[in-house]
């Protein structure tokens, strides 16, 4: 875990998270707690990391995504040496690795 992420009000937005229950709970609460622009960043590195672990090149993630090149390195870099958020998160949802 990166300590310089870890404060209290992280852990409250982490734990609110924690409490909902399904997509629409989901929507709701995030329409809510972010812009359009913000939703759709993150939503598109989740894209971006996914097409990422199933080893597709950056040309057809950049055509796909409309991710910048940069978001893409910087999206790799956090599979390659970040905290396995990803995987965890792909492993739940039932994406294996070069599925």
């Amino acid at each position: 875990m990166n300590n310089k992420l870890k404060d209290m009000n992280v852990d409250f937005l982490f734990k609110a998270i924690l409490t909902l229950k399904n997509e629409d709970e989901c929507y709701n609460f995030f329409e809510d707690l972010c812009t359009v622009p913000e939703l759709k960043a993150m939503s598109q590195r989740l894209h971006v990391a996914k097409m990422l672990s199933e080893k597709r090149v950056y040309s057809d993630i950049v055509n796909e995504t409309g991710a910048s090149t940069a978001t893409i390195s910087r999206v790799n870099r956090s599979l390659n040496y970040g905290s396995d958020g990803y995987s965890i998160v792909f492993e739940r949802m039932g994406l294996k690795k070069d599925e």
